[in-house]
C-alpha cells in the first residue's frame, strides 16, 4: 500500500472533492439537518452546532496511514457549490481494505455526482493507494445508493437482516463490494 497519503482536491468532469471548510455550514445543515436525507445514515438529523463540529472534525482529516483513518471531502458542482460529501475509510492495512460511502443533497440526487465522486476515489483506491478491496454498506431499502454502487461494478455480497438496531426498528444491512481485479477488468 502506498501510505501515508495526504489528501489534495480531487477534480473531475463535473464534481470536485476537497476538504469540508467553515463556510460549508450553511449547505452542509441543510443537508446533514433534514430527517428524510439522513434517513439510512448511522446518525439522527443534526443541529447546526453539531454540523460545524462535524466540520470542524472532518475537514481537519486529510490523510489516511493506519487502520480506521478517514477523509470526509465535500462534493462541489462546478459552480464549487457544495452538493454533498463523500466517506472512504482505511479498514484495514494488512487486508488493503475500505469502505466507502456518500451523501446527498435532496436536490442535487439523480444528477451523476454520487456516482462520478464515488468513481473518482475508487480510481485513487486501486490506482493510487493499492486497495484490493472496497465495500460499501448501506440499508437495503436506500435504492439510490444500491444504483450507485452498481454503476460502480460494486457487487451485493450480503444482505444482513435485522442487524441493527437504528431510529427506533431493526434493520437490515446490504454489503456491496469491489475488488481490485474486478475494477481493472471493467476499466479494460
Amino acid at each position: 500500500m502506498n501510505l501515508p497519503w495526504r489528501f489534495a482536491p480531487l477534480l473531475g468532469e463535473r464534481v470536485t472533492l476537497d476538504l469540508l471548510r467553515a463556510d460549508d455550514l450553511d449547505a452542509l445543515s441543510t443537508i446533514q439537518g433534514d430527517a428524510s436525507i439522513v434517513r439510512y445514515m448511522m446518525y439522527e438529523a443534526r443541529s447546526r452546532e453539531q454540523v460545524a463540529d462535524a466540520i470542524a472534525r472532518d475537514g481537519a482529516r486529510d490523510s489516511l496511514e493506519k487502520a480506521g483513518d478517514y477523509v470526509q471531502p465535500a462534493i462541489r458542482d462546478a459552480d464549487g457549490r457544495l452538493v454533498g460529501t463523500l466517506y472512504f475509510r482505511l479498514a484495514s492495512t494488512d487486508d488493503r481494505t475500505a469502505e466507502i460511502g456518500w451523501l446527498l443533497s435532496a436536490s442535487e440526487r439523480g444528477k451523476g455526482y454520487a456516482t462520478e465522486a464515488a468513481a473518482m476515489f475508487l480510481r485513487l483506491a486501486f490506482d493510487d493507494l493499492g486497495m484490493h478491496r472496497v465495500t460499501a454498506e448501506l440499508d437495503p431499502r436506500n435504492d439510490a445508493s444500491a444504483a450507485v454502487c452498481q454503476r460502480l461494478g460494486m457487487r451485493q455480497e450480503a444482505h444482513l437482516r435485522e442487524n441493527l438496531w437504528l431510529k427506533g426498528e431493526w434493520v437490515d444491512t446490504a454489503i456491496f463490494a469491489i475488488l481490485e481485479q474486478d475494477y481493472r477488468r471493467a476499466r479494460a
